[in-house]
């Protein structure tokens, strides 16, 4: 029997992403290839450090909102993710 599609779609940077439920935010950069959450003062390219939050590391604007933790919120289908920068 073919399992019905539980999978949720995002947008990362413009990108459409699949990602598992309960997948991090976090997992689906990864998944849209995009390895850069925002710039340092000298611009150089930041990611997930920690993997918990902890860090800050992994901000990122969700759905309009700034400084939202990828490594500690969920995926919900349609939910718009904007990095600092390509990478």
């Amino acid at each position: 029997m073919i399992q019905p599609d539980s999978s949720c779609a995002v947008t990362v940077n413009g990108i459409s992403v699949r990602v598992p439920p309960g997948a991090s935010v976090a997992a689906a950069l990864v998944a849209a290839g995009t390895l850069c959450t925002r710039r340092s003062v000298t611009g150089q390219m930041r990611f997930a450090f920690c993997g918990i939050g902890q860090c800050q590391e992994c901000r990122v604007s969700i759905d309009g909102q700034p400084h939202r933790l990828a490594c500690r919120t969920s995926c919900k289908e349609g939910m718009h993710i904007v990095t600092g920068g390509e990478g």
